[in-house]
């Protein structure tokens, strides 16, 4: 039995081999559905794990109060994603939340973010590769972030014309390494270089939110270069003790709650919650992107039952001589199988090292880090099997069923 089964296999490798072309396009859509399945679901556990080391560099001591919306001003899109690209921004947080929040007995610290829509002319010119934040002195320590030059904003300089640059900022905007004490404008006014930071983790889901391309200054002056419309779209808080990471939050929702006049607008998110809506998203996507690839995947399996199908007519002759001298219809019909099988298999293996290709290529030139795992490498192996199985189970049996006589008389 292990000899004929081998034979047939022999015989299904030596099919694909002889119309290499034509088996080629047969099995396109099972390549183009597993090399999709496995580079999404590989994009979005590499960016949850991304996430995930993220918020756990901060701690699991920081809270997230962020608007339950955010509008562009000037726009249409709804999408939170592509907000912070240095438009104002409205949302529901305003200058007397985070005062509320800093003043709650379980809160040690307490900052906001505002993204500012400026206009920044450095020495090498216009500068628009980033963002402008108003944000507090507590900042570093809140993102538990250090400085490679320089210090922060500090607390008496909330009124001072001062800034702290991301380190893609500050190779942007000057012809210098290290441009501590250098001046750049912002709206026409002079802002002094105070700081750089130290690499920021690179945010996954948003090029625009990217820290290290941001320009930092203090929250008053913002508001000052704004007229006071660069409103707060996130207060990172901290609670004096991760044990009462629970009740801080329960505090800071209800302090907000009484705010904001039982209106609850806002959300106060903890580190775990925050690595559940960004999972959300994600797994919402890969779903979205694996029905597509399932699509393919069906489109494939058709196009080998097609070609299985005209390679029965083809080896009518063949069907005959072996039925001739005692091939069984179970034979026939394994033989069949295994060839089809062979095919999806092969359009399988091509699909994962295209797979690998990409996720070589997304870490050489963008900043995420897709994780592939075996579990999936082998889910997508075991469904080009089974396509094979399934789609080639037709064009078997019509083999199987053929009469010797009929079968020699068609060549």
């Amino acid at each position: 039995m292990r000899s004929i089964t081998s034979g047939h296999v022999k015989a299904g490798l030596d099919s694909v081999r002889g119309a290499k072309w034509r088996n080629f396009w047969t099995i396109l859509g099972v390549i183009i559905g597993v090399t999709s399945v496995i580079t999404v679901v590989g994009i979005g556990e590499g960016i949850k794990q991304q996430i995930t080391g993220q918020i756990s560099q901060m701690g699991q001591d920081l809270i997230t109060v962020r608007p339950s919306s955010l509008k562009a001003t000037g726009s249409d899109s709804n999408n939170n994603l592509t907000l912070l690209s240095g438009l104002n921004v409205t949302g529901s947080l305003q200058k007397d939340d985070l005062d509320t929040i800093s003043k709650l007995s379980g809160v040690s610290s307490a900052s906001p973010l505002s993204a500012v829509s400026t206009n920044v002319v450095a020495d090498t010119g216009k500068y628009s590769g980033g963002l402008t934040i108003g944000t507090g002195a507590d900042l570093p320590s809140l993102l538990n972030q250090s400085l490679a030059y320089g210090a922060f904003i500090g607390a008496d300089e909330t009124d001072s014309n001062v800034a702290v640059l991301g380190k893609n900022a500050a190779a942007h905007m000057f012809k210098e390494d290290i441009p501590l004490g250098s001046t750049f404008k912002i709206n026409g006014q002079e802002f002094l270089v105070r700081g750089i930071f130290n690499n920021f983790p690179a945010t996954p889901l948003s090029e625009q939110a990217d820290f290290n391309n941001a320009i930092f200054i203090p929250y008053n002056v913002a508001q000052s270069l704004t007229k006071n419309t660069a409103f707060i779209y996130e207060i990172l808080a901290k609670s004096s003790s991760s044990s009462n990471v629970d009740k801080t939050t329960k505090n800071i929702s209800a302090a907000l709650l009484k705010n904001h006049g039982g209106q609850k607008d806002f959300a106060v998110l903890k580190p775990n919650e925050n690595v559940a809506v960004s999972s959300g998203v994600l797994n919402l996507l890969t779903t979205l992107i694996t029905g597509v690839a399932a699509i393919s995947l069906l489109v494939g399996g058709i196009g080998i039952m097609n070609v299985m199908l005209v390679s029965v007519t083809e080896r009518m002759h063949e069907i005959g001589i072996r039925k001739a001298i005692g091939a069984t219809n179970r034979q026939i019909m394994s033989q069949f199988i295994i060839e089809s099988s062979v095919l999806s298999v092969s359009g399988g293996a091509i699909g994962i090292a295209l797979a690998y290709s990409i996720d070589g290529l997304l870490r050489l030139f963008t900043n995420l880090r897709p994780v592939i795992s075996w579990q999936v490498v082998a889910t997508a192996t075991i469904v080009s099997l089974v396509i094979g199985i399934v789609f080639g189970t037709l064009p078997a049996v019509k083999a199987a069923r053929k009469d010797p006589i009929d079968a020699l008389r068609s060549s």
